[in-house]
């Protein structure tokens, strides 16, 4: 009887994987059928659209012919039933035309558009590759998406050279140092950056420029670059000290008033802190732009200072005495947009974005490349909130314009 179990169970197990094989096989082979019938039904689809542009059959004479035909080209069709091989029919005089190249190029275009606008969302040449494989169930190499791209970069340069229209009240000025292969050598490389706030309130990403280093010619390429597109009648320009900047920005806005981020202010001060005393000085330094006006912010510096050199901190002190007036421009402007000007902040953003997009890539081949993909991310954030939303209420500043008259 034990006998008899074992053998019967022995069957059962065998006819279990044979079933399992079998119907591995019958899925791969149904799969084939369908993919090859789906195929000859559009090929026929195709060569009945043919027939029907010539009023005539393949080789058949009749007096209600208007055209021939002149062989055919072989294109390719992502369908739910995998690709399929279409042979398109060519004809001599009338263009061929029909509704399922018609769905193919909309598809085409829509798939170009995605793998556009998913790598310039920061999403990894990789990564784009396995996510058109789980859609699309094809996978898109990185010279496809490399191709793709160059397509984008025509309105790129157009983008970055298109005249600058209206008036910014604010500019954010600020260099992006990256990574870059020269000669078999990674070095560093400044992409400058310029940000304005119209006087409407609105942000807008006003220029992009390659520049080797932070220096004057540097800077005076990119104002001139500026000035050249239109950018004009700027009040306030917010930046680092940067000297190669501010000679640059006398030559080319001279009537234009200059300030420097508090930020890059305290960090400069902090170079020459011991790391134990870094929180009680940076307290001292943002008391001196907490004042309500300029005038008490000046008293607040001397008596920063005093407290520095009584805390044995002479050079920490000597900066402040020397820079800390450099940062209270602001102290000019509607006091609701002081938050606002202290810092380099609406660039912030921007550049948590290209570090993070720029991350992936590590070493750019060249500058090219770098400009190219920092543009194509800020060109794509301002189409977002950051660009579309408004960032200060400018009738604030026409208020302080009428106090001022």
């Amino acid at each position: 009887m034990h006998d008899i179990k074992r053998r019967r169970a022995g069957k059962e197990a065998k006819t279990g994987q044979i079933i399992r094989i079998e119907q591995d096989q019958l899925t791969k082979h149904l799969d084939r059928v369908v993919r090859g019938t789906v195929e000859q039904t559009l090929n026929a689809l195709l060569d009945a659209e043919a027939d029907r542009l010539c009023q005539a059959g393949k080789y058949e004479r009749t007096q209600s012919r208007k055209d021939t035909r002149a062989g055919h080209y072989q294109r390719k069709l992502e369908t739910k039933a995998g690709e399929v091989n279409l042979r398109v029919p060519k004809l001599r005089t009338l263009p061929f035309e029909t509704a399922i190249i018609e769905r193919y190029r909309r598809r085409e275009s829509s798939v170009e558009e995605a793998l556009i606008e998913m790598y310039l969302a920061g999403v990894s040449v990789r990564r784009v590759e396995d996510i058109t494989e789980a859609l699309w169930g094809t996978r898109v190499s990185p010279s496809t998406v490399s191709n793709l791209n160059q397509k984008l970069y025509g309105r790129i340069d157009k983008w970055l050279n298109a005249p600058i229209e209206g008036k910014y009240t604010y500019v954010y000025l600020d260099g992006i140092w990256l990574k870059r292969s020269w000669g078999g050598e990674v070095k560093n490389i400044s992409v400058l950056v310029a940000v304005g706030v119209d006087i409407f309130g609105y942000r807008n990403v006003l220029g992009i420029k390659e520049g080797a280093k932070e220096d004057k010619e540097s800077w005076t390429a990119f104002l001139r670059y500026l000035k050249d597109r239109g950018l004009k009648d700027i009040q306030l320009v917010i930046s680092d000290k940067c000297l190669g900047l501010l000679e640059s920005l006398a030559d080319f806005y001279p009537d234009t008033k200059w300030r420097r981020c508090v930020v890059h202010f305290y960090r400069n001060v902090f170079t020459v802190v011991p790391k134990s005393r870094v929180k009680e000085v940076a307290a001292m330094l943002k008391a001196i732009h907490a004042q309500e006006d300029r005038q008490a912010a000046e008293e607040k510096i001397a008596a920063v200072a005093r407290k520095l050199k009584g805390m044995k901190l002479a050079q920490a002190a000597k900066l402040v005495e020397q820079g800390a007036s450099e940062t209270l421009s602001y102290y000019d402007f509607p006091s609701q947009h002081w938050r606002s000007l202290r810092t380099n902040n609406p660039l912030e953003r921007l550049r948590r974005e290209i570090r993070r997009r720029t991350r992936v890539v590590g070493a750019f081949p060249d500058g090219k490349s770098a400009l190219m993909l920092i543009a194509a991310r800020l060109r794509h954030i301002t189409g977002t909130k950051w660009g579309t939303c408004r960032y200060l209420n400018m009738e604030r500043f026409k208020e302080k314009e009428l106090e001022i008259a």
